[in-house]
């Protein structure tokens, strides 16, 4: 039987962020579909960073009262490194990265390019399909 990969387990559809769009904006954009983070790309269409709710929690909670989520951008809360996995890593691979990186959610790569995305609830659930 062939193990379990980071390419059965992904969700192709990746949805991405401009890095130029406001805070606000992305805020929107990710409770819209229903998403907990998502990979941000520059004006190349280069993947550049990663932006969470938790990110966007952490701006509007900033101890600096001049912040505007309406004016703050993408860019300026990311987290600029993108964690990845080829999409023949296993799912012990995948949970090891994430555990290492400390991260929610991994590229999927075919041949350097992102064909996907797996996060943590990918991954329960296999516990849950398997009850």
């Amino acid at each position: 039987m062939r193990p379990i990969t980071a390419g059965d387990l992904m969700n192709p559809e990746l949805l991405t962020l401009p890095d130029d769009m406001t805070v606000a904006e992305a805020a929107g954009f990710l409770l819209e579909n229903e998403i907990s983070g998502a990979p941000v790309e520059d004006p190349n269409g280069e993947i550049v960073g990663v932006v969470s709710l938790v990110d966007i929690v952490a701006s509007a909670l900033s101890p600096d009262d001049e912040v505007d989520l309406e004016d703050l951008l993408v860019a300026d809360i990311m987290t600029p490194e993108v964690a990845a996995v080829s999409e023949d890593a296993t799912v012990a691979e995948v949970a090891t990265a994430m555990l290492n990186g400390h991260v929610h959610r991994l590229l999927v790569t075919r041949e350097g390019s992102a064909v996907g995305l797996v996060s943590t609830s990918d991954l329960l659930g296999l516990l849950v399909e398997g009850d």
